[in-house]
Parts: structure tokens; sequence; C-alpha cells
């Protein structure tokens, strides 16, 4: 949810992003798929126009997104960047390179993943 609490980010399965603009409609507003496979966690960030989403292809996908008060302009969505960190799981063979949960940090603009590898990693440099 975002922060003026009238957005709402919904990631699936379908490898899609969806963004509903509950001041507009009860439809989706945007449909974003950037990602190859699931989507597992989506999040914006609470002071800075940021969103992200994570999946199983082992990517992190950075938008910028701006929601104007006036409620006359849609928000805008700008794909910045796509973050690779994460390798094969723990179990040999695995070949599974999922991201499994996002946090952006609470004053920066860092975000930090956790995947199914077993590593935490802090991107900062965004």
């Amino acid at each position: 949810i975002h922060p003026s609490g009238d957005h709402i980010l919904v990631g699936s399965y379908d490898r899609r992003i969806v963004w509903f603009d509950l001041d507009l409609s009860s439809t989706p507003y945007k449909t974003l798929k950037f990602h190859e496979r699931a989507v597992r966690a989506v999040c914006y960030h609470k002071r800075y126009p940021l969103f992200a989403s994570c999946s199983d292809d082992g990517s992190l996908h950075i938008f910028h997104g701006t929601v104007y008060k006036d409620l006359e302009r849609n928000p805008m969505l700008v794909p910045l960047k796509v973050l690779k960190g994460h390798h094969g799981g723990n179990i040999e063979g695995d070949k599974n390179k999922s991201v499994l949960t996002l946090e952006w940090h609470n004053r920066q603009p860092w975000i930090f993943s956790g995947g199914s590898d077993g590593v935490i990693n802090l991107y900062q440099d965004i």
C-alpha cells in the first residue's frame, strides 16, 4: 500500500505487477509485465517515489512511481533499474534463483533482498 493510502501494488504468479489507483476506479490502473517468472513481492518506499518488485527469475526491478496530489493527473511509472545478485539455492544442482522478499530502508533509497540461496543483499547505489 502506498503511503498515501490511495494506491496498491499487487504482484502475482503470472509474472505481472498490477497498480490499483483507488481514486480512479476498482479496476487496475496499470499492469506491468517485466519479470520472466512469478513475482514474489512488491514494495513502496515510505519516503521516496520508488517501488520495487522481486521474482523467481532472480531479479529485482526498481521503478520510479510519482503519485500527484492533483487528482487530474495520473501517476507516472518509470522503470529505472534491474538488479541481479542472487544465485542458485543451497541444494546442489538447484538452478532456482528466487528472490523471495524485499524491503526498503526507512530513510535511505536502499533496498534489501532475501533469496532462496540463503543470502540477504543490500543494494545502496540505486
